[in-house]
C-alpha cells in the first residue's frame, strides 16, 4: 500500500510558496491510518520502549496510537504555555517561523527509552528541539519515527547527526 496516495497537498499554506502535506486524509482512512501505525512500528520490534514521545500537534494522534500499541506511556511536547506544572523548554527554528516547546519535567524518567514520533520532518528543528527536552530529563532516544519526509529542508540529515535515527514512511521532493 502506497502512504503518499493517502496525503493531500495543498499549496500556499500556511503561507506562499509552502506547500503543506496534509496527512489528516491518511487519519481519516481506517486502513491506511492502521498500516501507517504499524509501519511506524516496524523497525522498532523487539526494542524497549518506555514512552512515545510526540510532537504537536498531528504528531499526538500518531504518538497515541503508537503508544496504544505498545502498551507504554505517552509524553506530549507541546507549544509554550499549553502544559500545566514544572516544564523545560527548548526553542527552536522552522521552516516558516520561530517557536518553543516544552516538557513536563516529570514526564520521563532518567534511563528511559524513548521513541519520538510526529506527521512530518521537514527542517528538523521541532524534532532537534524534542531530542534535547527527552536528553536534559537523562533519557535515551531511541529513533524518530514520520509518516513524511521532506528531504530537500535536511531535517533527517539534522536529527541523524544528533545520532538519533529516523524512520520515515514516504518523502515528496522538492518542497
Amino acid at each position: 500500500m502506497s502512504i503518499e496516495r493517502y496525503i493531500r497537498a495543498i499549496p500556499d499554506f500556511p503561507k506562499e510558496g509552502i506547500v503543506f502535506r496534509d496527512v489528516t486524509t491518511l487519519f481519516g482512512d481506517a486502513q491506511g491510518f492502521r498500516t501507517a501505525i504499524d509501519l511506524l512500528l516496524h523497525p522498532y520490534a523487539g526494542m524497549r520502549i518506555d514512552k512515545v514521545a510526540a510532537l504537536e500537534a498531528r504528531g499526538f494522534i500518531l504518538g497515541g496510537a503508537i503508544a496504544h500499541q505498545l502498551s507504554v506511556g505517552f509524553v506530549p511536547i507541546r507549544k509554550q504555555g499549553k502544559l500545566p506544572g514544572e516544564v523545560i523548554s527548548e526553542a527552536y527554528e522552522l521552516e516558516y517561523a520561530e517557536a518553543t516547546v516544552e516538557l513536563h519535567k516529570d514526564a520521563i524518567l532518567p534511563g528511559e527509552q524513548v521513541l519520538i514520533v510526529d506527521d512530518l520532518i521537514a527542517t528538523g528543528g521541532t524534532c532537534e528541539a524534542g531530542i534535547k527536552l527527552v536528553r536534559r530529563l537523562g533519557a535515551e532516544v531511541i529513533g524518530c519515527a514520520f509518516i513524511v519526509d521532506l528531504p530537500d529542508l535536511g531535517g533527517r540529515k539534522r536529527v541523524e547527526a544528533m545520532g538519533v535515527t529516523v524512520h520515515t514512511l514516504c518523502e515528496f521532493a522538492g518542497d
